[in-house]
């Protein structure tokens, strides 16, 4: 499915599409850490994590994810190295640090895995994850993400649309949500057994159907053609780029057809500092900063790599009609 780019960035900023379309080579050549050959410090192991371990997973998995269909658009927005990327992550699950969740996260036990599928549906029950790949199409997506903490990373996906699978268990017309829930396993995820955690666990997300239902809406099982490291939140996370990246819940157990909109993890937290949506809104500051602008990694003390965030984080072409109507300063 042809996925239409809205912003364009200069030549001197563009990854060269040869080099992402040959997997293999592009893969060698970025693990080696030389690659990314259009891309200024790939080369440069990140500070924070000598070394973040590269996910095999099962056979199965490796094999649908070598397989995926590649994007059919250029890859326009340099890419964020594969050290950068499973090195610098948000996973509180492991601890608040940003090195914790590859420090921490080989604990993990992501294979076998189930998801449960639960609320206003025709269709429910417990699948396994490989019975439900295979009933979906896997592709290859280059996205933004951009956090909520003002730095930002161009990652290349790999999974399936959301939608696809939901379709499959027949939602009905009380299904005006969709509720998902991150693992619960404090003797694996060690931050959720920790009594001075802020977070009532387990990490609950949730998006209205018709963003769930959106094309852009991704289930990731992997990144850079790799099975999708724990610390990135294997086996099973959700990917919505034009939202801020805690709204893209990691090692999903639970999917739920609601009627009423769910509760969610960081507006349980602090409603006045994260609303439900977290639509990507240069024009709304966060209550503690600008979110104006944004730090695209790999950056460092001499090349912070600053730059100008977009509304909805590029892709308001394709989501804007979603909100038209809506004062996105009450609704955040």
């Amino acid at each position: 499915m042809l996925i239409k780019q809205t912003e364009s960035v200069s030549e001197n900023d563009v990854t060269p599409e040869a080099v992402y379309r040959d997997r293999r080579r592009f893969m060698r050549m970025a693990l080696a850490g030389g690659a990314l050959a259009a891309a200024p410090l790939a080369g440069a192991k990140p500070s924070f994590v000598a070394d973040a371990p590269v996910q095999t997973g099962p056979a199965w998995l490796s094999q649908r994810i070598e397989e995926a269909q590649a994007q059919q658009t250029p890859v326009e927005d340099k890419l964020t190295p594969y050290e950068h990327v499973t090195s610098y992550n948000n996973f509180y699950e492991f601890g608040y640090d940003k090195s914790d969740p590859a420090k921490h996260a080989s604990a993990l036990k992501p294979h076998p895995w189930k998801v449960e599928i639960a609320g206003h549906a025709e269709k429910t029950g417990r699948f396994n994850l490989e019975d439900l790949l295979g009933k979906v199409t896997l592709t290859e997506r280059v996205y933004r993400l951009r956090c909520v903490e003002a730095w930002s990373m161009v990652i290349p996906w790999v999974g399936f649309e959301l939608g696809e699978l939901l379709k499959q268990f027949q939602p009905s017309s009380k299904a005006k949500y969709v509720a998902f829930e991150t693992l619960y396993a404090p003797e694996q995820m060690r931050a959720q057994g920790s009594a001075f955690s802020t977070i009532d666990w387990p990490y609950r997300e949730g998006l209205r159907m018709d963003e769930a239902m959106n094309p852009l809406t991704l289930l990731a099982v992997g990144l850079y053609g790799k099975v999708l490291p724990n610390q990135n939140g294997a086996p099973l996370r959700l990917v919505v780029p034009w939202k801020y990246g805690f709204k893209s819940i990691k090692s999903i157990v639970k999917i739920e057809f609601t009627e009423k909109e769910p509760p969610t993890s960081w507006n349980i937290s602090a409603p006045n500092e994260y609303g439900f949506y977290a639509n990507v809104n240069p024009k709304v500051s966060h209550p503690r900063w600008s979110q104006a602008s944004e730090r695209r990694l790999p950056s460092g003390l001499f090349s912070p790599n600053i730059i100008d965030t977009q509304m909805f984080n590029g892709y308001g072409e394709q989501v804007a009609h979603l909100y038209k109507g809506m004062d996105l300063r009450k609704y955040y």
